[in-house]
């Protein structure tokens, strides 16, 4: 028999319903409110972004203007949309306003010309790179007629005959070949001149003759701590497995001969060598842990204090110091915030990684360093944790890999899931930074790092930890002996893994907005948690099909046309000097998409070369090149009638003005206007450094 509710009855049921709608209704809300504010973030990102792209002051007026234009809108449309576009607007204005007064703040006097000078100074910096067997120093020369601040770089041969008196603190008197920064070398390469106008960086070079000692290095504090940690690091460990030791402790990646480091990047395990959130994790969690364990052993403190709090305040305090004695690098400040914004939420009983943690820790770094956006480590670091917080976060994954009561061999397979998961969607948001930055992206990464992570985690890092705490009572070394060990199986595995066939993919060149389209489309993937997130995927997949139509080019030219490279259709590039420099042989093979050491033009099927010059045809094009590369004077007759024949000629000095080609002449003028070139003949298109720099202030003559 069904029985009516009673009058009484139905208002307590419609208020329950309406509370939990109301509640219901708070929660999404407070979701929106949180989405808010990463999107905030990504603005004031992109606003920094565009400064770098857009790179002409008059576009930065109409920029902020256009943001001015979306405030206003913004504040008369009202509401939630009203209210969102007028955040965006002001984040974005604030981001490039940041970037461009700090452009202007760190503005410093740079040599126009290369020149050979003697000076005096004070080594500011000394930084030991033997990949390049070589001490880099950053002086401040007494000179005024020198910029303020210049990198000079001396034999590690020199710098060992001098030992402990060349440092921080010297004073020297030294003659060196100094030049301008290095620009970019071609365009979509690494912008060397960038980062020497943040640093202040006027001028490099390499030291000539012998350093004199004027006043011997007096480092004090941390800079002479590193320096005793490292030498005794790798006194204690000779070779490839100190270099990596020393990595580790003092962020130090100038002792990694360049073997290792090249199989590092090419089977995924370079981040090991730059320390960031997993080394973050281990000393907070390690110090955490030991601190926790130790005093609750002491029953009256595990009955009067919180042990955790305790806990959590010594992982603080050891990574705050682990980020100052690595030197403060971008990834390690950027881990450093993460972890004590994740300590500090969970005291307070907040949710511990979630998207919001990650825009904070952007944030953090772009308000003091927002140049850093332009960088791979950058844009590697927070785009790898956002992968990671986008998928645990995920309901999927949480259901599938939750901890549950369970047996033991269960519990132990969803582990390694979780870990093969989590490795899969590292690989895959880092392929396209990767891909961007460096032409090309290990293909065994996952596999690798399965193993590589927890050794270095869990058994390299303490051990090298203990045996440098046992080193103060002489009692280090069968540690130092088990440090070597593990690390030598752990470049083992980089060098199997970099040496499998196909274990890397290598793409020439990804356009900006076939990047730019993948990094909104992962933004959009990641930020959102609506189920219009799915959305993103098309910007993704618009950015793959665009890289993947990009044709190969057929000419590489470097500014000042030393160097070129005749790109065949098979990707191969074909150099014009055959005793090029490993700079230029390794930018010229990534540019082409080449896996291997480029071939001399010489040696091309399609071209003729004598001492002074090559001609080449240009493959499928039609096209010709003539490329000077000796300095002999050449009869003007013959030269002229060469240009006259060629589409493109190439040459680093000035021609005369008879020689000109059907298409192109690229001599020593036209490419100190226009910097490095990429051609791609068959569709008649160059693009030039010139024309991406355009008016940055590190592009000025």
């Amino acid at each position: 028999m069904q029985v009516a509710a009673s009058p009484a009855d139905a208002p307590a049921f419609t208020h329950w319903q309406a509370s939990a709608f109301f509640a219901s209704a708070e929660k999404r809300l407070e979701a929106e409110r949180s989405q808010l504010a990463p999107w905030s973030v990504v603005a004031f990102g992109l606003g920094i972004a565009l400064w770098l792209v857009l790179a002409d002051p008059s576009r930065w007026l109409a920029l902020l203007l256009g943001a001015g234009g979306a405030l206003v809108a913004g504040l008369v449309l009202g509401g939630r949309t009203g209210r969102a576009l007028a955040t965006a607007a002001v984040a974005l204005a604030l981001g490039l306003s940041l970037i461009w007064w700090r452009s202007d703040r760190v503005a410093a006097p740079r040599l126009d010309s290369p020149r050979i000078v003697a000076f005096e100074g004070e080594v500011l910096k000394a930084e030991r790179l033997v990949a390049r067997d070589s001490l880099r120093l950053l002086i401040a020369p007494a000179d005024a007629a020198i910029p303020p601040r210049v990198r000079v770089s001396i034999p590690l041969a020199d710098a060992d005959r001098l030992g402990p008196r060349i440092g921080g603190g010297a004073k020297v008197r030294l003659r060196a070949r100094l030049a301008p920064p290095m620009p970019m070398a071609l365009p979509g390469t690494h912008d060397f001149s960038r980062d020497a106008w943040f640093m202040g960086l006027g001028a490099t070079g390499k030291a000539l003759g012998q350093i004199t000692i004027l006043r011997p290095a007096h480092e004090t504090g941390l800079d002479a701590f590193r320096r005793r940690l490292d030498g005794h690091i790798r006194a204690r460990l000779p070779g490839g497995e100190g270099g990596i030791a020393t990595a580790l402790v003092t962020g130090d990646q100038g002792s990694v001969s360049e073997a290792d480091a090249d199989a590092m990047r090419r089977s995924g395990l370079a981040h090991l060598l730059s320390v960031s959130g997993l080394h973050i994790a281990a000393v907070v969690g390690f110090f955490y842990f030991l601190v926790l364990r130790l005093f609750a052993l002491v029953p009256a403190l595990a009955l009067r204090w919180n042990l955790v709090a305790l806990g959590f305040a010594a992982g603080a305090l050891a990574g705050v110091a682990y980020t100052i004695l690595t030197g403060l690098q971008v990834p390690t400040v950027r881990s450093c915030i993460a972890a004590l914004l994740v300590l500090a939420g969970t005291l307070l009983g907040r949710e511990a990684l979630s998207i919001r943690l990650i825009a904070t820790g952007a944030l953090a770094v772009l308000v003091v360093r927002p140049e850093a956006i332009a960088g791979a480590s950058f844009q590697l670091s927070f785009a790898a944790v956002t992968a990671l917080v986008t998928l645990y976060q995920w309901p999927a994954f949480k259901r599938w890999f939750e901890r549950r009561e369970e047996g033991r061999v269960r519990a132990s397979g969803r582990v390694f899931g979780a870990m093969i998961a989590t490795g899969l969607a590292v690989e895959i948001a880092l392929m396209p930074f990767a891909l961007y930055h460096f032409h090309r992206s290990g293909l065994y990464g996952v596999a690798a790092n399965l193993v590589a992570i927890p050794l270095t985690t869990f058994v390299i890092m303490p051990l090298e930890a203990a045996a440098l705490l046992l080193d103060s009572v002489g009692l280090g070394g069968p540690l130092w002996s088990l440090t070597g060990w593990s690390i030598g199986l752990l470049l083992g595995l980089a060098h199997t893994t970099a040496n499998a066939s196909g274990a890397v993919v290598i793409l020439p060149a990804m356009p900006r907005a076939a990047f730019a389209l993948i990094v909104a489309g992962g933004l959009w993937l990641c930020l959102w948690i609506r189920p219009w997130r799915r959305w993103g995927l098309a910007p993704i997949a618009a950015g793959i099909l665009l890289t993947l139509a990009e044709p190969l080019p057929t000419l590489l030219v470097t500014g000042d046309g030393k160097h070129l490279a005749v790109i065949d259709e098979r990707g191969t590039p074909w150099l014009l000097r055959d005793r090029a420099g490993d700079f230029v042989r390794d930018m010229m093979a990534e540019n082409a998409g080449f896996d291997g050491d480029p071939p001399p033009l010489a040696a091309y099927p399609r071209a003729r070369c004598s001492a002074d010059a090559c001609v080449a045809d240009l493959g499928t094009s039609g096209r010709t090149l003539l490329a000077l590369r000796s300095t002999q004077r050449l009869d003007w007759v013959e030269l002229t009638r060469a240009c006259a024949a060629a589409d493109i000629v190439v040459a680093d000095r000035r021609l005369p003005r008879g020689c000109r080609a059907r298409w192109l002449t690229l001599d020593a003028p036209r490419l100190r206007a226009s910097g490095g070139l990429v051609v791609h003949a068959e569709e008649g298109r160059v693009a030039s450094v010139a024309d991406r720099l355009k008016r940055l202030p590190w592009a000025r003559p």
